[in-house]
């Protein structure tokens, strides 16, 4: 099965996609649900429209897809999902840093982009060891 990497970015008024390895691959909506819909869309359209030996190969076969997220488009998207004190809870980053990097206006430096993502990982792992009972 192969993997198709894409990049999602936020802009003021929505979030576009693009694969990194996988040519002719781009896609928007005002979500970022709606933008991967329109990857959906997008590889549809390549396999309507190109003859077989012009597709990319990773969509010849089976494959899937892996969401890449730059600070900004991540945060306003889990933001919207879960509350900015949540988000501070979880990564040890001040709210107000955190809508800071949501809305653009300042960017993070590695070490806290790393941490941002380990202790959101850290949360899914916790989480998907959990049972009810």
């Amino acid at each position: 099965m192969d993997t198709i990497i894409m990049n999602i970015g936020a802009s003021s008024d929505s979030f576009g996609a693009y694969s990194v390895n996988c040519d002719g691959i781009y896609a928007a909506g005002n979500t970022v649900e709606e933008c991967k819909k329109d990857v959906e869309t997008a590889i549809s359209l390549i396999k309507e429209t190109l003859p077989q030996e012009q597709w990319p190969e990773q969509i010849k076969g089976e494959y899937k897809i892996v969401w890449h997220y730059d600070i900004q488009s991540l945060l306003m998207y889990y933001g919207s999902l879960m509350s900015i004190a949540g988000l501070e809870r979880i990564t040890g980053i001040n709210q107000k840093q955190l809508w800071s990097y949501m809305h653009g206006r300042s960017k993070p430096r590695a070490k806290q982009k790393e941490r941002i993502e380990n202790n959101l990982h850290r949360f899914a792992n916790e989480l998907s060891e959990t049972m009810l009972v």
